[in-house]
């Protein structure tokens, strides 16, 4: 299997379709569930879909060292790949030049100042990132002001930002959207849930811009590798 058919075939695929096309320049995402379940699974399956598309990806730690963030990417990737993909060392070292993993402790820096690190990596580093991935942060430690801050920096340099978000099971409202977000969920364009179920975890879109309970067709996480499959 050659790179293209690999990306062609992703279930990322079905999934940007449920959200119109996938996450706009200058918008943010939102992937929430209770500790364990997958959401790390998740950002990552997203980035290495652009890293596989020659694009750039920044990959933002809060709680994870460097290298557990990394054995995600080599568990995944193996995973992926399977099925004899082409030239497959040769794609892994392209995906490392196109990929910057950061760690930030969110309780010694502001966003103003981590913004400032991430700034210095795209402009002054010349690192045109198209997405970038923000794991672990605790969002009991974020205000509007900050978000939009976010949100004024992602339209600014052009980039697609997806966070994590972990919440209790019974922390969310009517329409499933994380009540830990209530104050800014105006501000988030999509909201994807993770709910563990007996042999799989559903995987749903509680908002996609103005509608609510989007359902994505036929996917969910495999219980075992969390891999994004049909069903």
């Amino acid at each position: 299997m050659v790179k293209e058919e690999l990306v062609a075939r992703s279930p990322v695929r079905i999934f940007e379709q449920s959200i119109g096309g996938g996450l706009k320049p200058g918008e943010i995402g939102l992937v929430a569930a209770p500790s364990g379940i997958g959401k790390t699974s998740v950002l990552v399956q997203i980035a290495l879909d652009k890293l596989l598309q020659n694009k750039n990806v920044i990959h933002v730690s809060f709680t994870q060292h460097a290298d557990y963030v990394l054995a995600w990417y080599e568990n995944i990737f193996n995973e992926i790949t399977k099925k004899n993909l082409e030239n497959d060392l040769d794609i892994k070292n392209e995906i490392i030049k196109n990929r910057v993993l950061m760690n930030f402790n969110q309780e010694k820096l502001s966003t103003n100042q981590i913004l400032r690190s991430l700034r210095a990596l795209i402009v002054e580093g010349a690192f045109s990132a198209e997405e970038l991935i923000i794991d672990g942060f605790d969002f009991s430690r974020m205000n509007r002001k900050d978000l939009l801050s976010v949100k004024q920096f992602a339209e600014e340099l052009k980039l697609a930002v997806w966070y994590s978000c972990t919440v209790q099971e019974s922390g969310y409202d009517s329409q499933n959207i994380p009540l830990i977000i209530n104050e800014y969920q105006n501000d988030i364009a999509v909201v994807i849930i993770l709910t563990p179920q007996d042999n799989y975890i559903e995987l749903f879109v509680s908002k996609n811009r103005n509608n609510y309970e989007v359902k994505v067709p036929a996917l969910h996480l495999n219980s075992r590798t969390l891999l994004i499959q049909k069903d």
